[in-house]
């Protein structure tokens, strides 16, 4: 079993397999993460149910929302409305199984999504799911998206409340792309992409957009719509030959092998979170 040592951080990481693709997978021998907060003090005046399973790290408050609408969670055996609110010694289940309370670790990762794995977390119609992919010891779920056909770096976590800080589009997150195209990249190509382009019925918000190479560009977004940039390539004649994420906020891809991931460190943790908060100010 092969180790590796990152240089300069002082941590270890082991080598394992992937089951689906037969990647290697980088994992932390020690943790930077922090314990959950006690989940019968959040409770004992009862909580909504969509923020308990965010809370207790099943998933985020958004994709809670919608297992309450397809009626896969029960309390006590009984399929709640939106908003109700679970209380202290309530049996909460989704699909059957019972969502476990016991104490945690909050658990955030980066992951290099491979070209060909879908961010899901639905293992039972998508045979090539970025969970089954990872194949991370205990539960997680990624932070938004990355199409099927791009790669790079993609966040994946059991920390429901950090979900919904970086996916908020209000909060104009930074998010940086390399990317490359099927034909010469020109000044106005460039230009038009930087100002704004009409896709979805809206236009893109001004973004920075630089030329790497005769046919490559790097852009960096504050916002995610839907296939956002192979959509605007599009809209101005240009075909996506690849796309791959190399910076959510302050976090870079960096040299991270395809299909491996790591744990965020102390650092890269402290910033992310005041990045957070800086943004709901």
């Amino acid at each position: 079993m092969a180790r590796w040592d990152r240089g300069g951080m002082g941590m270890n990481w082991r080598q394992t397999s992937s089951r689906s693709k037969g990647t290697p997978v980088m994992q932390q021998e020690e943790g930077h993460s922090r314990p959950l907060v006690a989940m019968s003090e959040s409770i004992s005046q009862g909580t909504r149910i969509n923020k308990y399973l965010s809370e207790v790290g099943h998933c985020s408050r958004r994709a809670a929302d919608a297992l309450i609408e397809e009626g896969r969670i029960t309390i006590n055996g009984v399929v709640p409305k939106m908003g109700t609110r679970v209380q202290l010694g309530d049996v909460v289940a989704v699909d059957g199984v019972e969502v476990a309370t016991s104490d945690q670790e909050r658990i955030i990762i980066a992951y290099h999504k491979p070209v060909g794995i879908v961010c899901t977390t639905d293992r039972r119609r998508e045979k090539d799911n970025i969970i089954d992919a990872i194949d991370f010891p205990t539960r997680i779920y990624p932070i938004g998206r990355l199409d099927k056909m791009s790669e790079g770096l993609i966040f994946l976590t059991n920390d429901g409340d950090i979900v919904n800080d970086i996916l908020r589009a209000r909060f104009g997150h930074e998010k940086e792309y390399h990317v490359t195209v099927n034909a010469p990249v020109t000044g106005e190509f460039l230009k038009k992409m930087s100002e704004g382009v009409p896709i979805l019925d809206t236009v893109t918000l001004p973004c920075e957009v630089n030329a790497t190479g005769p046919q490559s560009f790097k852009i960096i977004l504050k916002q995610g719509l839907n296939r956002q940039i192979r959509r605007m390539c599009e809209e101005l004649g240009y075909r996506v030959r690849r796309l791959k994420r190399v910076r959510i906020m302050n976090v870079e891809l960096g040299d991270l092998p395809v299909g491996t991931y790591r744990h965020l460190d102390d650092p890269e943790l402290r910033k992310l979170k005041a990045l957070t908060r800086e943004a709901k100010n």
